[in-house]
């Protein structure tokens, strides 16, 4: 961080070393799943870009859980109540060849996220508590490779886009992503080298400590990388592939991950004040742990999503259609649903995550949008979904009576979480990224 703050000092005191930044994917790339849609910022200097984000929801679970929690999601988490899933101040350091990138995060997202990481059970120092309000922080270096060719070489905490969604709720075209986004990395620790071979393909090797972890889970890190390719403003693809050894304590069992996407935009007429607007994607992953115990054909994840969105007056409305579905022996990246306190690294014998363990998902949502402004998205959105075995939280619950009792996710004698096989919900959303 030293390093970084002196070199950004010595190019503020250097004019001469403040090159113009080539621009990767030259275009309106707005319209794209997990693109935010400003255009410009009101924040914006020569050397900073700053940011802020404010992601308030209300949730209503139909099942109505009488603890107000709701589980198996990476983005939503309480029933009947209007919370702050995510407020974030930041912004990005652009000065020369020098770069660097902080985005804080308060709200839900500072302990559910965290939550959702096992690997620091692993040694001492609290990393979950470290990294808790940090989503981003990164600082990195240019190194020009060509004419229209470049490579920037970053460290810190980035986010991954595995699963093509964001991280951040605004950016996407829906509030509730189906489960290859929603179950997949938010974020990397490590190291990335963004080659662009040229303006529009980029080849991101990833150096980094494992699977959304903060710290490794083994001795050793795992490897990544994405491809993207954008041939034209209205067609992008998007590749990602991980290895890596993400079982706590099981050093022999090794994980391979693959998630490709391809966007489309297939109608455009920004002034129309009809319909003036329409894309789809589709995500398709596939992946397996092996060794350790299980093998590929007991212990793999298969899944897809598409969606389709409709802009409609001039881009001020939105329409988007779609869902997906997963099979997941093993549940090795189901989502731990919170029984009696139960973290990622806890587990709960309410719900068991043997080699073998059955579980099929689906899901569909249906999402509305009115956007005054590029700054600014009010979200109304139905979302259904289905597991082949009981998940959810039904109207009893997954809190014990008088709270959490014991260690996290724990037995109770007498008491058992009420879990179903299906949910229904409509959330209410304000989104603001400026």
């Amino acid at each position: 961080m030293l390093a970084l703050v002196f070199a950004l000092a010595a190019a503020v005191s250097n004019p001469e070393l403040d090159p113009k930044q080539p621009a990767p994917f030259p275009g309106d790339y707005t319209w794209a799943p997990g693109n935010g849609r400003t255009k410009d910022s009101p924040l914006s200097t020569d050397h900073f870009t700053g940011e802020f984000r404010a992601d308030t929801a209300f949730h209503y679970s139909f099942a109505k859980p009488q603890d107000n929690t709701i589980g198996g999601s990476s983005e939503v988490f309480r029933h009947g109540e209007v919370q702050v899933t995510q407020l974030g101040i930041g912004g990005d350091f652009h000065v020369g060849k020098v770069m660097g990138r902080l985005m804080t995060q308060f709200g839900l997202y500072s302990m559910t996220t965290p939550r959702n990481d096992a690997s620091p059970a692993r040694g001492q120092w609290r990393l979950d508590d470290a990294y808790r309000y940090v989503s981003e922080a990164y600082g990195g270096y240019r190194f020009d490779l060509g004419e229209h060719s470049w490579m920037n070489v970053q460290a810190g905490i980035f986010m991954s886009y595995v699963g093509l969604w964001s991280y951040y709720n605004a950016d996407n075209w829906t509030y509730q992503p189906s489960y290859v986004s929603s179950n997949t990395p938010w974020f990397f620790n490590g190291v990335r080298a963004q080659i662009f071979v040229n303006e529009r393909l980029k080849i991101e090797p990833w150096l980094v400590n494992g699977w959304q972890a903060y710290g490794q889970f083994n001795r050793a890190p795992g490897l990544g990388m994405q491809l993207r390719w954008s041939p034209t403003e209205w067609l992008s693809m998007v590749g990602n592939q991980y290895y890596g050894a993400d079982t706590l304590g099981v050093a022999d069992r090794k994980r391979i991950h693959t998630d490709d996407s391809i966007m489309v935009r297939y109608h455009n007429d920004p002034t129309s004040k009809g319909l003036s607007k329409a894309a789809a994607s589709f995500t398709f992953d596939a992946g397996c742990e092996y060794g350790g115990g299980v093998e590929c054909s007991g212990q793999y994840f298969l899944g897809f999503m598409a969606y389709t969105r409709f802009w409609f007056h001039q881009d001020q409305f939105g329409l988007t259609l779609g869902g997906g579905g997963i099979r997941n022996p093993g549940r090795y990246l189901v989502l731990m649903p919170p029984i009696n306190g139960a973290t990622a690294y806890s587990g709960t014998p309410y719900f068991t995550y043997a080699p073998g363990d059955p579980y099929k998902a689906w899901d569909i949502q249906v999402t509305t949008d009115w956007m005054p402004s590029q700054f600014f998205t009010f979200r109304l959105e139905y979302t259904h979904r289905h597991a082949s075995v009981p998940y959810f939280s039904g109207p009893g619950g997954v809190t014990p009576p008088g709270g959490n009792q014991g260690a996290p996710g724990s037995v109770v004698p007498g008491w058992s979480p009420d879990l179903v096989r299906d949910e229904d919900r409509v959330t209410a959303a304000m989104l603001l990224k400026l």
